[in-house]
């Protein structure tokens, strides 16, 4: 097949403007600068490009809702994050073709008149933040970032914000939050960032791969983005795919490429030939699929109906071997470790579901504390600030619902 991102892979040394320009790289930013920045607008809205950090909103649109004056200050930000477990597709951009990042950015900015730019990158990514930092400085020796960009006139300039490691800061108020200097906790919503983001002026925010894929889209055409995935659902993604496989790592295919294909295909299967018992598509928060639910496409409509979220497109499989109820307490170990504690139902039910778990899988829950985690789940839904409440009652839910038995078992003292 075709890549987007992942065409240049095997390049040695794309990291280096050198080789990045002599593979065509910053062509898409040349022609970018010789259109009115509403065309380039308007051919990434065309496009369908949809963001590929968790939500799945139209980027074209996102771009709409900033105020018409084009006179007031924009911010652009690239959350860099990626820090929700079994999400690791940024960095394979980032470390390795980060030219491409930045080129998109420098797109993106023109269009919709930002001259600043943050990429938040998290604390544990410290070699790909100097990776970036020198490309960043490449970008502007060579006159593609800085002032006068290739002589256009264009200015765009941007720094590498690096933060402590704080899951929430991947919410994008939260991440907004701690660039400002503040405590990284969400914002109430509205007003949304187009409107009152960074330091309160309109800001767009999104992540690596959205951006990076920008660059092909203005070179190619909105067609030839479209001429991948399926309605809807356009272009590609790179699905990182981990766990009890044979080939674990990072894979570009068009969205609406089976899960199947993707697990027993392109990854291998699994692990030392055992049975599939399930699989996380979209990321920790992502409600977990039994092993007979694996025959659905990967896109954003097609996993809502399957009862899960594409979210990241970061995929674990687990094989026959796993305990889910001990997924399920590292699950509740991590959401409720990184709950920032603003909200009353995030904080304490997620340290409550940890408890009851916990003491189920010390052999020592009662007969109600199944139901109580329920419970507990339906709570924290839908009544607190930012998604991280949500992710973590949905996906535990699930975990409980679809393996019901396992939980039960630990009732009795026995292993599942």
């Amino acid at each position: 097949m075709d890549n987007i991102l992942l065409a240049k892979t095997g390049i040695v040394d794309l990291h280096s403007i050198k080789k990045y320009t002599a593979h065509g790289g910053y062509g898409a930013l040349k022609k970018a600068l010789s259109m009115p920045p509403e065309n380039v607008a308007s051919i990434v809205t065309e496009s369908g490009l949809r963001g590929r950090g968790g939500a799945g909103f139209p980027a074209g649109m996102k771009w709409k809702f900033l105020p018409a004056d084009r006179t007031k200050i924009r911010h652009l930000i690239c959350n860099a994050d990626e820090g929700e477990p079994g999400t690791f597709k940024d960095r394979q951009i980032m470390e390795f073709d980060p030219h491409l990042l930045i080129e998109g950015m420098t797109i993106a900015a023109y269009a919709i008149g930002a001259l600043h730019g943050f990429i938040y990158i998290r604390g544990e990514y410290d070699w790909i933040a100097k990776v970036l930092v020198r490309a960043i400085k490449e970008a502007e020796d060579n006159g593609y970032s800085g002032t006068n960009i290739l002589g256009s006139g264009f200015q765009f300039c941007i720094d590498v914000f690096r933060g402590a490691g704080s899951y929430i800061c991947g919410e994008e108020t939260s991440l907004m939050e701690s660039i400002e200097g503040k405590a990284g906790r969400p914002r109430l919503k509205p007003p949304f960032p187009a409107t009152a983001g960074l330091y309160c002026e309109p800001t767009v925010i999104h992540n690596v791969s959205t951006l990076a894929f920008i660059p092909f889209i203005i070179e190619n055409g909105p067609d030839a983005f479209r001429a991948f995935g399926k309605p809807r659902s356009y272009g590609t993604n790179l699905f990182g795919i981990c766990g009890h496989v044979n080939k674990p790592g990072i894979y570009e295919y068009p969205l609406g490429t089976q899960l199947r294909k993707l697990i027993y295909e392109v990854a291998g299967g699994v692990r030392d030939g055992k049975r599939l018992k399930a699989v996380i598509p979209g990321g920790l928060s992502a409600p977990i699929l039994r092993a007979d639910e694996i025959d659905v496409d990967m896109d954003f409509e097609s996993l809502v109906s399957a009862g899960s979220i594409f979210g990241t497109g970061g995929i674990i499989v687990l094989d026959e071997d796993v305990s889910i109820p001990f997924v399920a307490q590292k699950t509740a170990k991590f959401y409720a470790h990184e709950s920032c504690g603003q909200c009353t139902p995030c904080r304490e039910g997620t340290n409550m579901i940890k408890f009851f778990i916990d003491r189920l899988v010390a052999g020592k829950g009662t007969s109600t504390d199944i139901d109580q985690i329920l419970r507990l789940c339906r709570y924290i839904k839908g009544s607190t600030i930012c998604a991280l409440g949500d992710a973590a009652a949905m996906s535990l839910e699930t975990m409980v619902k679809k393996f019901r038995g396992e939980f039960e078992a630990l009732l009795k003292k026995e292993q599942p």
